[in-house]
Order: structure tokens, then C-alpha cells, then sequence
């Protein structure tokens, strides 16, 4: 009897099971999605890019959308002009009710406003005040009293409807400002961001040259008071802001570095929070976003899948109340709008972003996705898109004694060797540390190039560490681009570096690749940034790999504890670099190396998952060209078969995807066996 009983319980939870589908009673599968989001023209065809992405939902319950708007830009390499230039899109507009599938709608501002002459029209921010739309955008240039460009501003256009007509107010809402002590000088008023805290509007604004700054908005949304700016972040670090409310704090969401460098963009999105919208904004180590060590959390980086270039992002809430983050990205596959040309080309992408310990966090930490992902949930009946948990961070396994050094001697050991030896006068090993002062040179093919210190690299997947500190004042400008750190170098031209630099104002964990030949124009150097600076700073590059590539991500720490992950840069699978350490790019500073580790990577526990999602596509190596020209770079031993006993980081990067789904399949077994036991205990009780 008690086994009928029990199964007539199963048999009951899989008839139960079968009616309700996983997730709450009632609710529908939102099916899934993959990078980029879909944007159709109105010619049909797919839009290519939409940089500086914002989203806004409609007010109106008659309309159940979502509208996206995109800086000015060219959308489709096949339309041109009469003259054979491309044609331009002022602002363009597109509606969603799945926020995955996009249809154009208009041009915001198809003409541009007389008030800012030649100038261009980007990073769109739409807010919805009074009643009315308001449109903020950047106005590249503006009309001074001369006719002359008078600087960039910050205008503005309202609507009744995201749809518009949109209709410009005339004059900026951020005028022009001229930088203290340089009257000839403009700073980049870029970028606004509007949100309104305890009854007052506030719009943020800035970018390199002047920082990030937030001033007072009027109730009509069409003015700001200047006697209200407040600085949030220095010069030379950030743009691109997105302030979102959460739990009792202000989170200034921004992007660093260069947003358009083709296949070595590095851009990416950091995090800084407060409990007051003016600031000051704090990491989560402490470290103000408006410090000389500059600070910022890490939220976005490349992640070593076809998508570089990550940032300029916004967050839209989905109707289960899951956060998404939307951003443009590079394909470095297919970096460039036209084939050829130099022009980058970024589409938006969207992931979910989750909130741990306070902080944001794509995709578990993952980053850009390139496979299928859960949709949001934009129906109230939808299912909310799972949590992912939290991707772990690949950790040093044994130490590889010969590749080590702790510098407890005398001189350097015998694994070193120089490429291009500096004066004896300007090194040595003293105290447990090495000391290596900067040299006035870099590191690249030209003539006089800066020397560097190198070592073997081990065979397979491993870690590099080192522990140093940069004699630059921890404040003050200028000691461009004076840094000291870790190389893993082919040659002058090719090479993956992380370093402290010192890059105007700011202190920055600076990660780069460069590399050539490349094409005539093309950039040969990107970099991204990391978390802050301090006294000391423990800088690390955990080499992995796929079947075709060398996979270098990179890790910096204040404490040894807590990292902050600095991206991913790849090589063709074929390259072995050696290990280098570097101090250069200006004289009259020293660089002091702690140690330097060498370790295998540790095998981490196998996390049991459902079958993965095809591996993302790769990148061929730069075919070999003529005449390349060089740009200005902007501010244990391990195994033979490394395959065969050490996970990729693609592999690293999938774990744990699918743990939301093995935690349902837990709850379910869980029901059956409670409910197999209630209906045991119903039987026994029946006379």
C-alpha cells in the first residue's frame, strides 16, 4: 500500500508538474535572445551600430513600448549619399515591445538646430518630466557671438509622445565652459545623464578633458544652474555616465578609454556609489572616483568572446523587475563599419546585471554574452530571466619555483635576461625588492625603445604576478604616461601589458595590447583600465586558452584579496611570449617590483551544468601587411598538453551558467518527495 501510495504521489507531481510550467503559476517562457539586439531600417534592412544606446518606456499605457535612441551616426554601410558619403541618421529612434526587437521609427532631430552650427549630435539621454519627453543630447559644437565654434554643449528637445515631433528649445541647457586658466581652452561638456532624487532634477555631464560634473536642473527641465555644479569624477578617467538608484545609493555607472579603436577598442563600464546624487562617489574599496589613484569598480570588460569594446551603457528595468544592462560593443571579427575604412562600427547589446554585495554585475560577472540567453520578461505573465551565480575568478595553483623570484638576493638571478640593458646605475636588487627606474622611452619598433627585463614563460595556462609601486605622486599632473609593470612580449611591436601609469591628473592600472604589421591607418595600440592605484599594487595576467587563441586577462588588487578584473586581451594560439617587466615612458621616477610569482592555474572543481551553448567564434591572427603606420596610443611545472588538464576560459566562463536551472530541478525533486509524503500520511489517516 505505502509504495502505491508513493506512487500514486509521483504520479500526481509529474500531472501537477506537467500543467505548471517552471517558474509561477501561470507564467509564459520569454524564450531567448543573442548579441547584438535585432534593429530594422525602414528599408528592412538591419541597422549595423547603435552607439551611446538609451532607452526610455512609453508613459502611456496605450503604449506598451520601449523606444531607443542612438547617437548620430551612419546605420548601414550600403546607404549613401548622392556624393557617395554616408548617410547620416540625426538621433535615431526605435520601438520595442519585446526589447529585443527593434523597429525605426524616425529621426529625432532631422534638423540640426541652428545654435550648434557644425556640429554633431550624440549619446542621447531621454527622461520623461511635466508631462512631456525631454531629449538631452551633446552638441559637439555651438555658435559663439562671432560665428566661431563656441564649445561643446548640452541641448535639449521635448515631445509629447518618444515618437516626437521633437521640437529643440533654442539654446543650451549646459552652455559652453571654459576650463580655469586656459581661456582658449573648452572643456567637452558631453554626455548627459537626468534623474531626479527627493523632488530635484540633477543632469550629470562631462567626459575626459573636465571630468564629470552635476548640476541643478530646473522643474521645466530646460535649464541648469551653474552656482549648483558639483564634481564627480576627474578629468582623463570617464564619460559616458548612467546613474541608477538602488538600496539607499546613488550608482554612478561610467565608461573609460577609447571607444573606437577598430579591434583594439578597450573601453569598458565601472561603478562608483553614494548615498547623495552630488557625491562623493566611493568603489567598493574605498577609493573616490574623484582621486588622483582614481577609483571605480569594474562592471563591464571585454571577456575574451568576439565582443571588445564594452560600454556607454543604460539600465532598463524589466516588468519582473530584472535589471538589463544595454550598451554598444565592437565585434572584433567585424570591427569596422565599412570594408577597408577605419570608421568603428558599434552595435548595442544588452545582458542582465544582478546586484551582489551591493555592486553590479553582468551576467555573474561574465560579461558580454555572444550565445543564446534567457529574454526579459516584457509581458506581465513572463517568466523572470534566472539569476546566475557568480562566476569564479581562476586562481594560481602551484608555483613554478624557476620562473619565480622574490629578490632576496644580491643581483638579479640567472632566469633573467635583458632586452636592451639600461645603465647598471639604474636597477638592482636590494632589500627583498627590485628596483628599476624609469626610463625616457616606450616600448614599440621605433628607435631607442625602452629595455626590458624578461624570463621564460611556462608551457600551457598559467599565472603572472608581481607587487609594485610607481614613485609618481599619488596627486597632480603631468607625468604622461610615466609606468612600471608586467609584459608578456613578443616583440616591440607585439606585446600584452599591465601596468601602474600615470596618465595626466590620474594614477591607472592600465591593461594593453599592441600589436603589428597592420593595415595603413589602422590602430596598432588599445588599452583598458582596471581597478585603482595604491601605495603598492599587485597587478596579475591569467594566460588560458581555446582552440585557436591565447586568452590574457587581467587582475589588479590593493589587498591581495579582493581583484578587480582589467579585461581580456587574445594572440593566435601559436604566440609564446615571454614574461617581462617594464619602467618607461619618462625619466626621473622608479619602479619597485616586490616579487614576481609564476604559478600554473588551478583546476577548479567541476560544477555540473546543462549541455553549454556552442563556443563563441574567434578571431583569425592580423594578416602580415606592408607599411604599417603606427598611431598615438591614447591615456608546478605546467603540462605539455595544457588541454589535458587545465580549463580554458571560455570553459571558466560558462560554469555555473545553468545553476538557476539545477536549483529548480532541486525544488522540483524536492515537491515530489513532500508531496508523495503528504499524500501517504492522507491515505493512512482515510478510515
Amino acid at each position: 500500500m505505502r509504495r502505491t501510495t508513493l506512487a500514486a504521489g509521483v504520479a500526481a507531481a509529474v500531472l501537477l508538474i506537467g500543467l505548471v510550467p517552471a517558474g509561477a503559476a501561470g507564467a509564459a517562457d520569454t524564450g531567448t535572445y543573442s548579441n547584438p539586439l535585432t534593429l530594422t531600417l525602414p528599408s528592412g534592412d538591419p541597422s549595423e551600430q547603435c552607439a551611446d544606446p538609451d532607452i526610455i518606456r512609453a508613459a502611456d499605457p496605450a503604449d506598451p513600448a520601449w523606444y531607443l535612441f542612438c547617437t548620430r551616426d551612419a546605420l548601414d554601410s550600403t546607404e549613401t549619399n548622392p556624393d557617395g558619403s554616408l548617410r547620416f541618421y540625426s538621433i535615431p529612434t526605435f520601438r520595442s515591445t519585446d526589447l529585443v526587437n527593434w523597429t525605426f521609427v524616425a529621426e529625432a532631430l532631422p534638423q540640426k538646430p541652428a545654435w550648434i552650427g557644425n556640429g554633431d549630435m550624440w549619446a542621447p539621454d531621454v527622461v520623461y518630466l511635466n508631462g512631456q519627453y525631454h531629449l538631452y543630447y551633446t552638441a559637439t559644437e555651438t555658435v559663439d557671438a562671432d560665428g566661431e565654434n563656441g564649445g561643446s554643449a548640452i541641448g535639449v528637445a521635448t515631445a509629447p509622445s518618444p515618437a516626437g515631433p521633437w521640437t529643440d528649445a533654442g539654446a543650451p541647457v549646459v552652455e559652453p565652459i571654459i576650463p580655469a586658466g586656459s581661456p582658449n581652452d573648452r572643456r567637452w561638456v558631453y554626455d548627459p545623464e537626468v534623474i531626479t532624487a527627493n523632488g530635484q532634477n540633477y543632469l550629470y555631464f562631462g567626459s575626459y578633458f573636465g571630468g564629470l560634473s552635476v548640476r541643478e536642473l530646473s522643474v521645466d527641465g530646460l535649464t541648469t544652474d551653474p552656482a549648483s555644479q558639483v564634481e564627480v569624477a576627474i578629468s582623463n578617467r570617464y564619460e559616458g555616465t548612467n546613474v541608477v538608484e538602488r538600496a539607499g545609493y546613488f550608482y554612478l555607472l561610467a565608461s573609460a578609454t577609447n571607444c573606437c579603436a577598430g579591434p583594439l577598442t578597450g573601453y569598458g563600464v565601472f561603478a562608483g556609489r553614494s548615498t547623495s546624487p552630488t557625491g562623493p562617489f566611493l568603489d567598493r574599496t574605498g577609493t573616490s572616483l574623484l582621486a588622483g589613484r582614481v577609483g571605480g569598480t569594474p562592471v563591464l570588460h571585454q571577456n575574451g568572446n568576439r565582443w571588445i569594446g564594452t560600454g556607454h551603457n543604460t539600465i532598463v528595468t524589466d516588468l519582473a523587475g530584472t535589471d538589463w544592462i544595454v550598451y554598444h560593443a565592437v565585434d572584433r571579427t567585424d570591427p569596422y563599419l565599412v570594408e577597408g575604412g577605419t570608421y568603428t562600427k558599434r552595435p548595442a547589446l544588452m545582458d542582465r546585471i544582478d546586484w551582489a554585495s551591493g555592486w553590479p554585475t553582468v551576467n555573474g560577472g561574465r560579461g558580454p554574452s555572444d550565445t543564446p540567453q534567457p529574454a526579459p520578461a516584457t509581458q506581465p505573465d513572463h517568466t523572470p530571466a534566472p539569476a546566475l551565480l557568480p562566476v569564479e575568478m581562476p586562481q594560481p595553483g602551484d608555483p613554478i619555483a624557476a620562473l619565480s623570484d622574490e629578490f632576496d638576493g644580491a643581483s638579479l638571478s640567472s632566469q633573467w635576461s635583458w632586452i636592451r640593458e639600461p645603465d647598471a646605475a639604474t636597477y638592482g636588487v636590494a632589500d627583498g625588492t627590485f628596483r628599476f627606474d624609469t626610463q625616457a622611452a616606450d616600448l614599440s619598433p621605433d628607435p631607442g625603445a625602452a629595455g626590458l627585463l624578461t624570463e621564460p614563460a611556462p608551457v600551457g595556462d598559467y599565472v603572472v604576478e608581481t607587487r609594485l609601486s610607481v614613485s609618481v605622486p599619488a596627486e597632480g599632473c603631468c607625468q604622461n604616461y610615466v609606468q612600471g609593470g608586467i609584459v608578456l612580449y613578443s616583440d616591440d611591436g607585439n606585446f600584452i601589458k599591465h601596468a601602474v601609469s600615470s596618465i595626466w591628473e590620474t594614477r591607472q592600472t592600465e591593461f594593453a595590447k599592441r600589436e603589428s604589421p597592420v593595415p595603413a591607418g589602422y590602430p596598432v595600440y588599445g588599452n583598458s583600465v582596471g581597478g585603482p592605484v595604491g601605495e603598492a599594487t599587485i597587478l596579475r595576467i591569467v594566460r588560458t586558452h581555446t582552440d585557436t587563441e591565447n586568452l590574457y586577462t587581467g587582475y589588479s588588487s590593493l589587498d591581495g584579496e579582493t581583484w578587480d578584473e582589467s579585461g581580456t586581451w587574445t594572440t593566435p594560439l601559436g604566440v609564446t611570449p615571454r614574461i617581462g617587466l617594464v619602467s618607461m615612458a619618462g625619466a626621473g621616477f622608479t619602479s619597485t617590483f616586490d616579487y614576481v610569482r609564476v604559478s600554473s592555474l588551478a583546476v577548479e572543481p567541476t560544477i555540473p551544468t546543462t549541455p553549454p551553448a556552442t563556443s563563441p567564434p574567434t578571431s583569425p591572427a592580423t594578416p602580415p601587411v606592408t607599411n604599417p603606420t603606427p598611431t598615438t596610443a591614447a591615456p608546478g611545472d605546467a603540462t605539455a598538453d595544457p588541454g589535458a588538464q587545465h580549463r580554458t576560459r571560455s570553459s571558466l566562463s560558462e560554469s555555473g551558467a545553468n545553476n538557476a536551472a539545477i536549483l529548480t530541478l532541486v525544488g522540483v525533486a524536492a515537491v515530489l518527495v513532500i508531496l508523495g509524503v503528504v499524500l501517504l500520511v492522507v491515505r493512512r489517516r482515510r478510515p
